[in-house]
């Protein structure tokens, strides 16, 4: 007969975040202490990360050395993408089926991507609203774009990704007419789990709104790159 006092329950959820935590902490110091900006950009699929890592790096690579680390379970076609168009420095990872990356993922990519040479470094990561959340990757930033056709909703549905963004895009703007989307409404929803969130309309197709986006990472970078919610 099966002795319930001889099992033992273990919960590995808290030992897990602990420790890649921990590791998130050591990566931020590390990269500061190299002058190095690491921003973590998350979304959905399909939400227009890559259109809008493009457009904001052809905009920003006047200023800053920039390299791109393109997260997906499988395939190259962001990393080519985003190197054929904007010509910076540009590596894909591959996660192995996982939905999310963590600190030590995260390392790997700077190692490999070789940060000497950079001032900005973007991480686009799995696209998906909840696991990527879940992990501290050692981002100075964490960046989420929503974009119109997700609806204005998603920060109810999704809080945790909203709760750790310190930037919210809500990307695709010019399509808000062709859509039941209430642009007030959305930001009340994210300012609703985040108030010290910063939010930004766009349109990453059009340039609508990028140049604020632009003037936001300058400021950011100047001033040495402090989290808005720190």
């Amino acid at each position: 007969m099966l002795n319930m006092s001889e099992i033992r329950t273990i919960n590995l959820s808290k030992s897990v975040f602990e420790d890649n935590d921990n590791e998130a902490d050591l990566l931020r110091a590390y990269l500061k202490s190299k002058n190095l900006f690491l921003v973590n950009v998350m979304s959905s699929p399909g939400a227009g990360k890559t259109t809008t890592l493009i457009s904001l790096i052809n905009r920003l690579s006047d200023r800053f050395r920039i390299g791109v680390m393109e997260a997906d379970i499988d395939s190259d076609v962001d990393a080519v993408r985003v190197a054929g168009r904007t010509h910076c420095k540009s590596v894909q990872l591959h996660t192995g089926g996982m939905c999310h990356l963590d600190a030590a993922m995260t390392k790997q990519g700077l190692d490999g991507i070789g940060i000497d040479d950079l001032d900005l470094v973007f991480l686009e990561n799995v696209g998906n609203l909840v696991c990527p959340a879940e992990f501290d990757t050692g981002a100075h930033l964490n960046m989420t774009i929503l974009s119109v056709p997700e609806g204005d909703d998603k920060p109810l549905k999704y809080p945790l990704i909203y709760q750790k963004c310190d930037l919210v895009l809500i990307n695709k703007i010019d399509a808000a007419p062709y859509f039941t989307f209430d642009l007030k409404k959305c930001v009340d929803n994210i300012k609703f789990r985040n108030n010290n969130s910063t939010v930004i309309p766009i349109s990453a197709k059009s340039g609508e709104n990028l140049d604020v986006v632009v003037d936001y990472f300058i400021k950011k970078l100047s001033s040495g790159g402090k989290r808005d919610n720190a």
